[in-house]
């Protein structure tokens, strides 16, 4: 697929996906969900690829829906998502729960770390909350945005913001769409990390490194699958299953390297 509004990059295990429309303050279309969808694919196909850091290009990370395709959803009297049957589906099969635009993201064996160097509004914003971890600069802008719109919360964001930060906090942002600087959020729980727009990706990049250097794939895919399940579950199901995995990963190659490491006193070889 010809990239027109994404910018994709590669480094050894961790590759980047830029939402690239920096005249337009990297603004959502249906374009750019097919290549964002089509990307993150592309990372679930490549074996070497462990994480994605997701940011923006230029100023923004990305300020929700163009105006322009709000204008033509309110000129069709419906809403137009801008895609048609060719739309990828990573993670799509894994759970029912997770066939849903974004909710995909929590099917995918990959990590995803959104890397918010500027303002992120509406989708944009829930781009960012579905990835399993969070960066921000410091001032960056964010808004949930629905509400000047009339429209009701995007892509599940009522059920997910409530579970990051709780309810109160939550309901703060979804019933007033207010505008807040990323720094207001410090002890919330929305981001791991604020720091000034200066040390942003450097703090990801040395976070992901050392992540991936030092936890083994098969225990990132498998608990990534179990974090995400266990909120549609009971506690015994979550023991049940982590036991059933505990078993499994035993033969694996990756456990073996692991306990070979721990006795050598060595960085383990993945």
């Amino acid at each position: 697929m010809e990239l027109k509004t994404t910018r994709w990059q590669v480094e050894g295990p961790i590759a980047t996906l830029f939402l690239s429309r920096p005249r337009r303050r990297n603004a959502w279309t249906g374009r750019m969900h097919t290549e964002f969808r089509f990307l993150l694919e592309k990372a679930e196909l490549d074996p070497n690829v462990r994480v994605v850091i997701i940011t923006g290009d230029g100023a923004d990370f990305c300020v929700g829906a163009d105006s322009q395709a709000l204008e033509g959803h309110a000129a069709k009297g419906g809403y137009d998502p801008g895609t048609d049957s060719s739309l990828p589906t990573p993670g799509y099969g894994v759970a029912k729960e997770f066939d849903q635009n974004f909710a995909f993201m929590m099917a995918l064996n990959v990590t995803t770390i959104a890397a918010i160097n500027g303002a992120a509004a509406g989708v944009g914003l829930v781009a960012a909350c579905y990835c399993d971890l969070r960066f921000a600069a410091t001032d960056a802008r964010i808004t949930t945005a629905h509400g000047p719109l009339g429209l009701p919360a995007e892509y599940g964001l009522s059920w997910l913001l409530p579970r990051i930060v709780g309810l109160t906090r939550a309901n703060d942002l979804l019933l007033s769409s207010r505008k807040f600087f990323a720094s207001e959020t410090e002890g919330w729980g929305l981001f791991n990390q604020i720091v000034e727009l200066s040390e942003l990706d450097k703090t990801v990049r040395e976070f992901a490194n050392e992540m991936v250097r030092h936890v083994a794939p098969s225990s990132l895919r498998m608990t990534k699958r179990q974090i995400y399940l266990d909120q549609h579950r009971d506690v015994g199901s979550s023991v049940a299953e982590s036991d059933a995995l505990l078993d499994a990963a035993m033969t694996d190659p990756d456990y073996l390297e692991g306990v070979k490491a721990l006795i050598e006193k060595r960085s383990p070889q993945w």
